[in-house]
């Protein structure tokens, strides 16, 4: 696998200094600084792969080109958004960037409820909580038909969670999940007690006649728009899948198992458009089998987000160590080297996945530093330092 690892940019606390001595080659950027629906110029691009390249590292995978909100609803400006989108995928293929993670979640990308959940070892991880989020979504935000989303066992233990809590507890809660996360694409007022929920009530309208099978059916008309542009410049599509799997806050999702993944391959298919093989996001679902699915889309896993979590029966999980947890990372890495060699067998020029260690817990010394939630350094230093020796023990093994 090339290594490589999530950058924020300049801004970002963890600096390309630092992630060359982490070992990792690659770097997995994008430039946020552009608004959603603007074309992505040369120059904008050019700039900031000078700056990857003058650290000695390569800027490896567009992590993410957003889709505006618009394309998902597919009103407004979505024809505009969309030809921008082509255009931005055109100009990174002519500066050399042609692997592209995007994701088709509406409003929220990666929602956890608490950001710094205190672990067995004294780090801390991103904690999903579902009786948090009905606290939330319930009682707190008042969402119109959210009590017909959960059963009444599960309203009750969420009420008696939302009265044990503080009002502080109430809005950092509201913050974890509304405030745009460092890997959420849309930005939106960072709330305060007292904030106004009533904006984002309306931002949730907006998808009030959108279900599941409308949002997927605007997936499809998207990829049949941008993927013959990726066939024409030489650019691989790699869609997340939705974190978590499932619905929330009444939005509907659709990259959430093996099933919608065969959806929108046979509906558009080319080998440009391909995923993002997240074994976190996917792991959550204990329904999904992680290896019989990585087997059979292999041939289309143009990234790796490798990392690990660990669920309860009734729909909570946090950020495991990245060889702990639910999903079995042997199986994976092993499957893994065995597509990289069956690819270079071929004379693929992608026969090396890239694959950052996804999120990692926040320890040692980054404990007193400010971080972003999920991507301080040491966490993720210790999770690609275990993942690149087990990949070093498979490789071995196989050469045997």
């Amino acid at each position: 696998m090339l290594e490589t690892w999530r950058w924020y940019g300049p801004e970002d606390p963890v600096t390309l200094s630092d992630i060359k001595q982490a070992g990792a080659k690659g770097i997995v950027t994008a430039l946020h600084h552009i608004p959603n629906g603007d074309i992505w110029p040369v120059e904008e691009i050019e700039k900031r792969k000078k700056t990857i390249e003058d650290q000695g590292l390569v800027w490896s995978v567009v992590e993410s080109l957003p889709v505006h909100e618009e394309i998902k609803t597919r009103s407004g400006d979505f024809k505009k958004h969309i030809a921008n989108y082509k255009e931005s995928l055109a100009n990174l293929a002519k500066c050399g960037v042609n692997v592209v993670c995007y994701n088709f979640m509406p409003i929220l990308d990666w929602t956890r409820t608490n950001l710094d959940f205190e672990v067995e070892d004294g780090s801390k991880a991103l904690y999903f909580s579902l009786y948090d989020l009905i606290v939330f979504d319930v009682f707190v935000l008042k969402r119109s038909g959210a009590r017909e989303s959960y059963t009444q066992t599960q309203i009750a233990k969420a009420e008696k969670r939302y009265k044990d809590m503080s009002s502080t507890e109430v809005w950092q809660l509201v913050k974890n999940i509304i405030a745009g996360l460092p890997g959420s694409e849309e930005s939106y007022p960072v709330p305060k007690e007292g904030y106004d929920l009533s904006k984002f009530r309306t931002i949730l309208g907006a998808y009030d006649a959108i279900d599941r099978a409308k949002m997927q059916e605007h997936l499809v008309l998207f990829l049949q728009e941008i993927i013959p542009v990726a066939e024409a410049h030489g650019v691989l599509m790699c869609i997340h899948p939705d974190d978590p799997p499932f619905s929330i806050l009444g939005l509907p999702r659709i990259m959430c198992n093996e099933e919608d993944y065969a959806h929108i391959f046979s509906k558009v298919d080319s080998i440009n458009n391909g995923i993002t093989f997240c074994t976190g996001s996917l792991g959550v679902i204990e329904e999904n089998n992680l290896p019989s699915m990585f087997e059979r889309f292999a041939n289309r896993v143009h990234f790796l987000h490798l990392r690990n979590t660990t669920r309860d029966a009734e729909g909570n999980f946090y950020e495991a160590n990245h060889l702990e947890g639910d999903t079995d990372m042997y199986t994976m890495v092993k499957k893994i080297s065995l597509e990289q060699r069956r690819r270079a067998s071929e004379g693929r020029e992608d026969a090396q996945i890239p694959m950052r260690p996804d999120h990692g817990h926040q320890m040692l010394d980054d404990l007193d530093k400010k971080t972003n939630p999920g991507y301080s350094a040491i966490g993720r230093l210790r999770g690609l330092a275990e993942l690149r020796g087990l990949q070093m023990g498979i490789e071995k093994s196989l050469a045997q």
